[in-house]
């Protein structure tokens, strides 16, 4: 899939979660969409274009999920 697709995805997910009050439930929201509903593939893709292009593009809410819960975002498979 076409990086800046995932780019735009990754932050029509972040748009919704920021309307949440509470930070740390927002973040829990995007990291957790993006685990849940995004193929494996297209995690690397996403984290790949975080680590090659610093994140150009990425809303905060999307870079902050990438910094501190990147391990739940590389694991194989949807959360349960």
């Amino acid at each position: 899939m076409e990086a800046l697709k995932l780019v735009k995805m990754a932050n029509e997910i972040a748009a919704f979660f920021e309307s949440d009050p509470d930070h740390a439930a927002a973040l829990e929201g995007v990291t957790q969409h993006l685990r849940r509903f995004w193929e494996p593939r297209m995690r690397r893709e996403l984290l790949a274009w975080f680590d090659g292009q610093a994140g150009a593009g990425l809303k905060p809410l999307v870079l902050e999920s990438i910094r501190t819960r990147r391990g739940d975002l590389v694991a194989s498979g949807p959360a349960t």
